[in-house]
């Protein structure tokens, strides 16, 4: 069950607020009867109409996406890039990016049009682990990433705790290869946590999402999520 106001907006008739303003105004009817209560819950079976015209219930759609590098995490982009959407023309669902990645960053991206979902998974409050594996500049020394672990100031906000690890440094090419575990999503943060420590970052990919994984997937693949999964997020960012 789900509030009325809720699926007239999912069904792209106007938006949640407006919605309200039509129920109020006895333009909505349900099982054709004159609807005006804000907190009715209506279900599948119910047929839901405005200004006398039935709805069309889109289903839910929940999608695993490998981005690769140079792609948008948008639907459009006015200077006509490649957006994550490209890739499900033939998906009748309007799907949107949970979330983001930066336009140089591949990995992992979640894709839905379950407003709901999207902002429990993006809300600040809800802790949800993302992992990224990053190439920077330099040789990786321990000391340097600890001030991760507690929070560090950019751009005056402090960032929540993180977790790192080592994976390989290279002396050669002076570079090292580093994961990082966070649970916030602001703009760039992976970068500017790392840049802050003194690591430039020359090559980021996001392997993980909350238990989900790119296992399976090559850049430009995607996959649903089976409702295991989408409970499974959902508990987890509670």
């Amino acid at each position: 069950m789900e509030r009325l106001q809720k699926v007239i907006a999912h069904a792209g008739i106007a938006s949640r607020r407006k919605a309200e303003e039509y129920i109020v105004k006895g333009r909505v009817k349900v099982n054709g009867k004159v609807i005006r209560e804000l907190g009715t819950q209506v279900g599948k079976s119910d047929l839901v109409e405005v200004d006398d015209v039935p709805i069309y219930k889109e289903e839910y759609g929940y999608y695993l996406f490998y981005k690769p590098k140079g792609v948008i995490s948008a639907v459009s982009d006015n200077k006509g890039r490649k957006v994550v959407t490209d890739y499900f023309t033939h998906i009748k669902e309007r799907i949107y990016p949970v979330g983001r990645l930066d336009y140089d960053t591949s990995g992992l991206l979640l894709l839905t049009n379950d407003g709901e979902f999207s902002q429990r998974l993006t809300h600040p409050s809800h802790e949800v682990d993302k992992v990224y594996v990053a190439k920077v500049k330099g040789l990786a020394k321990k000391h340097d990433f600890l001030p991760l672990t507690k929070g560090i100031k950019i751009d005056g906000y402090k960032t929540a705790p993180a977790a790192f690890q080592i994976i390989s440094v290279d002396l050669k090419t002076n570079t090292s290869i580093v994961e990082l575990t966070i649970h916030e999503g602001r703009n760039h943060q992976v970068k500017n946590m790392l840049q802050s420590v003194g690591y430039p970052v020359q090559k980021l990919k996001r392997e993980k999402y909350g238990d989900l994984t790119l296992k399976g997937l090559r850049p430009g693949e995607y996959r649903s999520l089976n409702k295991k999964e989408i409970s499974v997020l959902m508990n987890q960012s509670k």
